[in-house]
Order: C-alpha cells, then sequence, then structure tokens
C-alpha cells in the first residue's frame, strides 16, 4: 500500500502541475482564433466601405457630369438633351438647357411703342427629368421656366411656368412601342427639338411658331417605332384644339396645352421619317381633326352661339441634310380650316376676346424656310472640337392665303423674312449666337434687328 500511495501521489502531483500549462494552451490557441476573427470583419468591413465608395463616386459622376459619360445624342426624335433617358439603364436622369437674348431695333423702328423698343430676355430655363423603371417602362418631363418670373414688372407682364411634356413611354418591340400623357406633337424640326445649340439664329423660325405652333403639346396617347434601319414613325390621337383661339395670325392661340383641355373633339397627328442616307432626312407629318369642341360663347349682343364646327388638317415636308461641316435644310407647310367664314363672324360677335372687323380668320394659310449653314473652323485650324458656322435663312408664309367668301386678305400678314449670323460653339453643347433680321410685310413696316444670344443644354 505504501509503494500504490507514492505512486498516486506521484501522479496527482504532476496532473496538478500540467493542468495549468494545458489550459495556457488552449486560451492562447482560442486568443489566436479571435484575433483572425477580428482581422476576418476588419478586413470585410473595409471592402464593403471601398465598394460603397466606389459606387457612390461612380453615381455623382454620373449624375454631375454625365456629358464626360456620354455624348448628348438624339433618340426617338427629341432633341439631345431631352434624350439623356433613353441611355439610362434604370432610375433617374436630369438634364436641361437654357437660352438668353438682347435685341437692338436699328431701322423701321417707328414711333418707339412698347413692342420696338430694344429688349434683353432670359427667355428659358428649362429642367428634364425621367426615370427608367424597367427595361420597358419610363416616364419623361421637361418643365420650362420662361421669361425668369412670373411677376410683371413695370417693363412686362409675368413669365410663367410649363409642364412642356410628361409623358410614360412602354417599349415593346423597335417596330411597336407605347406613349401616353403630355405629348410634344412630331411636327416639323423645332416641335421636337428646341434646345438652342441644335438650331441656328437666336430666334426659332416663324414658320415654325406661327404655322406650326411650337412648342405644341396635347394630351393623348399613340405608338412609336422604327420599321427596319432607315424609317421611323410616331401616330398619336390627341385632344383638337380649341378654334376660339383662332385669329388672323394664325392658329396659334388654339393650343390647349394640356390645361383642363377641352376633348369633345379628338385629332390624329403622325409623322414618318425616311433616312436613305445617315447625312439626310426627308420625312412629313400630318394633323387633322375637329376644333369647334361643341362650345357655346357669349355674345356681345346678348344670348350665345355654338361655334361651328372646324375641321382643321395642318401638314408639313422637311428635308435635313448634314455632312462635312454643311448644313441644309427645308420645310414648307400648310393649314386648312373648314367653316372659317362661320367661325370669324361668331368670334367678331363674341362678348370677350372679339375680333376685329378686319381680323377674319383664313380658310387656308402656308410658309415654309430654307436655311444653309457651313461650319468654316476646320479649313482654319483643323481637327479643332469648336464649332462655328456663317447661316442663312429665307422664310416666306401668310396666315391668309386663302380668304372665305366676304373676307379680304390683310396684306400686313404676308411676310418675307431674311436672316444672317454666325452660331458659335466653343465647347458642345454651349453656343453663342448673333444674328441680323430682315423682314418685310406686303402691307405696312416691321422692324429690322440685330440678335445676340446665348445657349446651353445638358
Amino acid at each position: 500500500m505504501g509503494k500504490r500511495t507514492t505512486w498516486l501521489t506521484a501522479w496527482l502531483g504532476a496532473a496538478a502541475l500540467a493542468l495549468p500549462a494545458g489550459l495556457a494552451s488552449a486560451q492562447a490557441a482560442a486568443d489566436a482564433d479571435a484575433a483572425l476573427a477580428q482581422e476576418d470583419r476588419i478586413s470585410e468591413l473595409e471592402r464593403t466601405v471601398q465598394t460603397l465608395a466606389d459606387e457612390l463616386a461612380r453615381t455623382q459622376a454620373a449624375s454631375a457630369v454625365p456629358e464626360e459619360q456620354q455624348e448628348l445624342t438624339s433618340e426617338w426624335g427629341f432633341g439631345p438633351a431631352a434624350s439623356k433617358i433613353y441611355g439610362v439603364e434604370r432610375g433617374l436622369s436630369i438634364g436641361g438647357y437654357a437660352e438668353g437674348y438682347y435685341t437692338n431695333y436699328v431701322d423701321d423702328q417707328g414711333s418707339g411703342t412698347s413692342e420696338t423698343l430694344d429688349r434683353a430676355d432670359m427667355l428659358r430655363a428649362v429642367i428634364y427629368t425621367g426615370y427608367r423603371f424597367n427595361d420597358h417602362i419610363l416616364f419623361h418631363s421637361e418643365i420650362e421656366f420662361e421669361h425668369a418670373t412670373t411677376e410683371s414688372t413695370r417693363s412686362s407682364s409675368g413669365g410663367s411656368v410649363s409642364v412642356e411634356f410628361a409623358s410614360l413611354d412602354y417599349f415593346w418591340k423597335p417596330y411597336a412601342n407605347f406613349r401616353t400623357g403630355l405629348l410634344l406633337l412630331p411636327m416639323g424640326f423645332l416641335n421636337l427639338v428646341h434646345e438652342p445649340p441644335f438650331y441656328y439664329g437666336v430666334n426659332r423660325p416663324d414658320v415654325e411658331r406661327t404655322l406650326i405652333p411650337s412648342t405644341w403639346r396635347e394630351n393623348g396617347a399613340g405608338v412609336f417605332g422604327r420599321l427596319g434601319e432607315n424609317v421611323e414613325y410616331t401616330a398619336y390621337f390627341v385632344n383638337g384644339m380649341n378654334a376660339a383661339g383662332f385669329n388672323s395670325s394664325g392658329i396659334r392661340g388654339g393650343r390647349q396645352q394640356g390645361n383642363r383641355v377641352l376633348a369633345e373633339d379628338i385629332a390624329f397627328v403622325g409623322r414618318l421619317d425616311w433616312t436613305p442616307l445617315p447625312e439626310l432626312d426627308l420625312g412629313g407629318s400630318v394633323y387633322a381633326g375637329n376644333s369647334g369642341q361643341d362650345q357655346r360663347i357669349a355674345l356681345a349682343a346678348g344670348g350665345n352661339v355654338q361655334l361651328p364646327d372646324v375641321q382643321t388638317v395642318l401638314w408639313e415636308l422637311h428635308g435635313d441634310y448634314e455632312s462635312h461641316g454643311l448644313h441644309a435644310r427645308a420645310l414648307f407647310t400648310m393649314t386648312h380650316l373648314g367653316n372659317a367664314g362661320r367661325l370669324t363672324r361668331e368670334l367678331q360677335g363674341a362678348a370677350s376676346n372679339p375680333l376685329s372687323a378686319g381680323n377674319a380668320i383664313a380658310s387656308e394659310m402656308l410658309g415654309g424656310y430654307g436655311e444653309l449653314a457651313y461650319d468654316v473652323l476646320p479649313l482654319l485650324f483643323p481637327g479643332t472640337e469648336r464649332y462655328l458656322a456663317p447661316f442663312y435663312r429665307f422664310e416666306w408664309y401668310d396666315t391668309q392665303w386663302d380668304m372665305p367668301s366676304g373676307y379680304g386678305a390683310d396684306g400686313s400678314k404676308r411676310i418675307r423674312s431674311h436672316t444672317i449670323g454666325l452660331h458659335y460653339e466653343p465647347i458642345p453643347n454651349v453656343v453663342l449666337k448673333a444674328d441680323y433680321r430682315y423682314r418685310t410685310a406686303e402691307q405696312g413696316t416691321i422692324p429690322d434687328e440685330v440678335n445676340l444670344g446665348f445657349g446651353v443644354a445638358f
């Protein structure tokens, strides 16, 4: 028993001595594992922070300086800045444009009435906002601020803030896509592409303001697409115009612009463009619908009267060629109004905004223009990205081309216009403009103008 006791005592003593060493070893291993886990967590956090930083930098770059990321190009007929939404894969798109001018009347200034005093104007500041929800659905809009303020001043009446267009697009197939909302009517050049770097002259062509009443938008829905490689089309049904706004200067006052519109009468508008060559676009468009809107107007003599049906048809043909610095375009348009004589008589007897005795509405209006420009800087500085184009535009239009029976034409509405000027882009999408505009009428005088302006798109 003595030996066994001695052996057991020795074994217990050795175990007692070994236990702290084992515990110390296990604790060291646990500490090492915890340190490795902590390092892994720190590394993962560092990777997450770097990923978020990279994504934030990419998002900031894409939204703040998109012109460095992508070239502004026109899509589906819209202006380049308005087309940015079509290049976005998902989410928000922001763009816009702005323009201002100074006009100096230099000849035929007349008696110094407010219409012929020199003017400067911050004409427009525009924001495009769009949102692409997925590959098929996007929303597209334009908010326009005109004339700097909505307040009246001692110099002029107030400007306005308007929704220029707001549309919901659904893309299905290249040849068949759908659009609804407040739609820009696809007529002429300027009604869709009216950003200042992309047309010549401080002022938009008169023909595309008077006869094609840009900017013209109405509520409606329709389809658009491409047929093959060379043909694009657009077809909408929209609310008709309001004939109560027509006058001797055209149909511009009949636009309803999406504001609680009369929709008793619906109109159709369609456009077709063919590009047989990359440099050449040929096309045309037509608008047709009734503008009477089944409305009754109060008469100055008492009582009221219903406006007649006013079948309104407007069509235009256009061509555009651009290659090797040369840019040429031409457009011709014509408007036909039914019951113009009766409409004139009813509006002349109206209690509010009556037409004067000589302010008759024509049965037909027509006009057109041609334009040439050439970029001369590559001749002087080969390889330059700057753009300097002298240009010339000739316009002829008459809003009283054919008068209804019993009414004579007003010669002051038959106008010729010559505009010669310079279009300079120090960088893409920024333009400085200068031009001289000389206009004559068959009857009366129109002041000559020197115009200076600037414009940007982004």
